[in-house]
């Protein structure tokens, strides 16, 4: 009995061997992700074995003072604006920074610290905190921070008043997620956005900074000297001059600055 034109060709060999690719070709790629998420967690992973993270302190019994770094405002009168990045708390450090702007206004006699901290919504409160009369340079539960940024002179006190501006904007108030965002790192990179002369280079350990505003796929680098495109921070990359060549797979970015010819590594930071 002779088949009708068009039948199904069961059975027929090679007919599921498209099929068969197709299935080789996507457990191929998933392996691969699966790889190379192994050995970027390997940054994480020895900065928690040989690094110099508190992991016994509770929280409640943490450092939180001055480190001396910000100029002494009794001293200074020129208007400031720094940026600090310090590790997170307990194990979560092993993996990113906590960050916050520090501004202080011509003969101002106290720095305005301003930083989304995620706990604050169990109180019904606005992440976003201003601090006022507080030291600009503490300790973030034991870890010392590290200067991003500064800007002074004369010319800052309107880079103020654009800081303020882009605080008050800030889309996320009731939000909160450590991974991927929108955490303290959008924040910085938010206001960053905003004010582009801070030429802010958040390391790869600024987790939360490629989570754009309202979902967008694409946006400019913090630093404002070139681009970045990312998918929910969750995959992306970075193409800008302070920042360089950077890759985000999971939040966990990886790169080259080649402006000052560093590594840029997951867990582990800018490496020169």
């Amino acid at each position: 009995m002779r088949a009708l034109p068009g039948a199904a060709t069961r059975g027929v060999p090679g007919a599921a061997r498209p099929c068969g690719h197709a299935m080789r070709g996507l457990l191929k790629g998933a392996g691969t992700v699966v790889l190379l998420v192994a050995l970027l967690l390997l940054g994480p992973l020895g900065v928690l074995a040989f690094g110099d993270l508190d992991l016994d302190s509770h929280w409640s019994q943490a450092r939180m003072d001055s480190t001396g770094q910000a100029p002494d405002p009794a001293t200074t009168p020129e208007p400031v604006v720094q940026v600090y990045g310090a590790r997170t708390y307990n194990w979560r450090g092993a993996f990113g920074i906590h960050t916050w702007i520090a501004v202080k206004r011509r003969q101002a006699p106290h720095y305005t610290v301003y930083q989304v901290i995620g706990w604050n919504l169990r109180g019904g409160r606005s992440v976003v905190t201003v601090t006022e009369r507080g030291p600009a340079d503490f300790m973030w539960f034991n870890a010392r921070p590290v200067l991003l940024a500064e800007r002074r002179g004369d010319d800052v006190e309107a880079l103020i008043d654009r800081v303020e501006q882009a605080v008050a904007a800030y889309p996320y108030p009731d939000r909160y997620s450590a991974w991927p965002g929108p955490n303290s790192n959008t924040f910085t990179a938010f206001v960053a956005r905003r004010v582009p002369e801070l030429r802010l280079d958040l390391p790869p350990t600024a987790i939360g900074k490629d989570y754009l505003p309202g979902g967008l796929p694409l946006a400019s680098a913090p630093s404002g000297t070139g681009v970045q495109l990312s998918l929910f921070g969750l995959a992306g990359l970075t193409l800008a001059l302070e920042e360089g060549i950077e890759a985000n797979l999971l939040g966990l970015s990886f790169g080259v600055d080649l402006n000052d010819f560093a590594l840029r590594l997951p867990g582990v930071g800018r490496v020169p």
